[in-house]
């Protein structure tokens, strides 16, 4: 299996000293947030040479940049357009970099919006951007997230957009704590088109996330890594942290777990 993670474990570091902890722990990959406040220099707005030096700094080095996070999002009728202008720019990064992936998200349905109206909405901005993906070779991954976390919706709109580079980002964990799935559920409904994964576990009471190491939360990880593995799934397992502990302690200490359950 293959283990990445995101920027929100590093936001203060370079890139240079990115690519040396991730070798350090026996990480394979990095998946730089983008409009963040990151000090990672991938975004959009980085010059051509800066993504050029990037990618050859980073296959010199062995690591992959998996996946391109970004925020957009599709729900809101208000800012649908700006964010598939936002996606489209992301795309262009990623195949600057040479990046498979972006991540987006369906997003937070409005008041007022219904959910059918909302779907209408990201199936409509998928299929717009699609070809834009197909043209870059890059897949856009729809995140289970926000109003989204329940698997079957957001495989119907993958199902209805068809296209073979519009998938899905399998967030295990907001399925099994927002919707009560098991993770054998949220597997088997969206295993056709599972292209990036992200990990984190935790628990969720009183409206109120917290997360824990791997293990110690609600999130069967174990289950999870096998029911890939037996998959054939060859894209990466991404770790997403956000403003939790010093990365010194989780990182090193969340692949130990991952990879105990191979």
């Amino acid at each position: 299996m293959k283990y990445s993670f995101m920027s929100f474990s590093t936001p203060g570091l370079d890139f240079d000293q990115i690519l040396k902890v991730a070798k350090l722990y026996g990480y394979n990959g990095f998946e730089p947030r983008i409009d963040a406040g990151h000090k990672h220099n991938i975004e959009s707005t980085s010059s051509k040479t800066a993504l050029r030096e990037a990618k050859l700094k980073a296959a010199e080095a062995g690591i992959k940049i998996c996946c391109i996070a970004t925020s957009c999002n599709f729900s809101n009728p208000d800012i649908t357009e700006a964010n598939i202008e936002s996606a489209k720019r992301a795309l262009d990064l990623a195949a600057e970099v040479e990046a498979p992936a972006i991540r987006v998200f369906g997003g937070f349905i409005p008041e007022g919006v219904s959910r059918e109206k909302s779907r209408d909405l990201v199936i409509n901005a998928m299929i717009k951007l699609a070809p834009i993906a197909a043209d870059r070779n890059v897949s856009i991954c729809i995140e289970t997230h926000d109003s989204w976390c329940d698997p079957a919706q957001v495989a119907d709109i993958v199902r209805n957009v068809n296209h073979p580079n519009v998938a899905v980002n399998w967030d295990i964990m907001h399925p099994v704590l927002r919707e009560g799935y098991t993770i054998e559920k949220s597997f088997n409904t969206l295993k056709p088109w599972i292209k990036h994964v992200h990990v984190h576990d935790g628990t969720f009471e009183n409206d109120k996330l917290e997360l824990k190491p791997i293990g110690q939360g609600s999130v069967d990880h174990k289950a999870a890594i096998n029911l890939l593995k037996d998959l054939g799934y060859n894209g990466f397992i991404s770790g997403e942290w956000i403003d939790w502990e010093p990365y010194d302690i989780h990182l090193p200490r969340e692949i130990a777990t991952l990879k105990s359950y191979e």
